[in-house]
């Protein structure tokens, strides 16, 4: 079975804690603050493996993915060392979509590689706070936590062309004639359940062709099973339409193929506007002048809307040597250049770094007379640093000092001795002199 779907938990790792240490060496004159810094927590990456088929490894395996922790400092200015990142191999035509930032990654080429949950900074360790004010820091930074939550994965296969049509239409067994793909082939409805890919081969190209499951009334709503799958032809740059010359439950041509055509319409994601080749399928199962004034009935109704009109037989050969041409031909030799609203989601294959806009920090007093003070550099100062530790805490209102939250308390109607809420923690604030927890 194919396994196209799959929701796993990523959680980078920690970054190390800073550590408090000072130089005690015999016969070495002027000791001092000697702690080293944390390390880095690991990132989790998505990499590209052509070697995959599916996502069925992380149905069968584990769901949860945890990169390992920067390694703490030590004293003698030694530094905790960073941890490589967690690899995470995923199948080509992965589609990745992390809710909580709404960010979306298209994995396409092997090698391809998505940061998906980045890890913690590593802590100062004492040795950073040396100043000629402070001699001797007796306080370090706790390394920061990194990023988790869950992330979906969804695969749209990389099949140049795919075959679309009702179910029974003859889909399988022209893919089975064409190509070296063995798909399932039966006289019932749904035989196929799952994408299926055959290669076609002509001289020097290749061209992969996907057998899609069947599309009824209502599929692009959830109905039947080819739903689950049309996301697979998202990818395609040419569509074949299968239809069965003579339906053997009596139903009209017509109104098949205007069937198939709207659930695709429905569907989105600009399947519409893929050219076609329409395969008259079954051309063994009526008479042979029926089967040519049907085709010439179909190029007339339907003009440009497709390249060609093709009559085929899976059984007898007929018209695939035609079929197989007219597939290749229509593929363009160039890869499929992403729309402009795509383009933002490839991957560069190089960091850009930017100055950062000048971070907002928000002061509010709640019903209960606490002012909350909000903002990512104000949240990670207080999960950096020991609140129990005295001079930690001194650190603390020096930064918020500088960082110009104590001006924007005041201007609230801050009083000195009013509870002031940051990242969860309620403090006494009186500035001049340390935090009382």
């Amino acid at each position: 079975m194919l396994y196209d779907r799959a929701r796993i938990f990523v959680q980078a790792g920690g970054g190390g804690d800073g550590v408090v240490s000072f130089r005690r060496e015999a016969h070495v004159p002027k000791g001092g603050p000697d702690g080293g810094d944390g390390g880095r927590g690991g990132d989790v990456v998505l990499v590209v493996d052509p070697s995959l088929r599916d996502l069925q490894p992380f149905r069968r395996g584990r769901a949860h993915y945890k990169a390992a922790r920067g390694a703490h400092g030590e004293g003698a200015g030694r530094h905790g060392a960073s941890v490589e990142p967690l690899e995470v191999p995923v199948p080509p035509g992965t589609t990745v979509w992390d809710p909580e930032r709404d960010a979306r990654w298209d994995l396409v080429a092997p090698g391809q590689r998505v940061v998906v949950a980045r890890g913690g900074l590593g802590g100062r360790g004492n040795a950073r706070f040396k100043s000629s004010t402070r001699q001797t820091p007796r306080f370090a930074e706790r390394g920061l936590p990194g990023e988790e939550g869950w992330i979906e994965l969804k695969l749209r296969l990389l099949a140049d062309a795919g075959l679309i049509g009702l179910p029974n239409a003859g889909k399988s067994s022209l893919l089975a004639r064409m190509t070296r793909a063995q798909p399932k082939v039966a006289d019932y409805p749904f035989t196929t359940i799952e994408p299926v890919l055959g290669m076609l081969e002509a001289g020097e190209r290749q061209v992969v062709l996907a057998d899609i499951p069947g599309l009824i009334e209502g599929a692009s709503a959830g109905a039947g099973l080819g739903h689950e799958f049309l996301a697979h032809v998202e990818r395609t740059r040419l569509l074949v339409h299968v239809l069965d010359l003579a339906p053997l439950d009596g139903s009209d041509p017509l109104a098949n193929f205007e069937t198939v055509e709207e659930e695709i319409a429905a569907h989105g994601a600009g399947l519409e506007r893929l050219p076609r080749i329409l395969a008259l399928s079954k051309a063994d199962l009526v008479p042979p002048e029926r089967a040519g004034a049907a085709a010439e009935e179909w190029r007339a109704r339907l003009g440009d809307r497709v390249r060609h009109v093709i009559v085929t037989s899976a059984a007898t050969g007929e018209g695939l040597d035609a079929l197989r041409a007219a597939i290749v031909e229509g593929v363009p030799l160039e890869p499929a250049l992403p729309d402009a609203e795509e383009a933002p989601r490839a991957l560069a294959e190089h960091r850009v770094y930017r100055p950062a806009e000048a971070e907002e920090i928000s002061v509010a007093r709640n019903a209960n007379g606490v002012f909350r003070v909000g903002g990512q550099r104000v949240e990670r100062l207080l999960q950096r640093h020991d609140i129990d530790n005295p001079e930690s805490l001194a650190y603390i209102e020096e930064r918020l000092r500088a960082l110009g939250v104590i001006r924007r308390l005041e201007a609230a109607g801050f009083q000195p001795g009013d509870d002031v809420e940051i990242a969860g923690t309620v403090f006494e604030l009186d500035p001049g002199t340390p935090f009382r927890s």
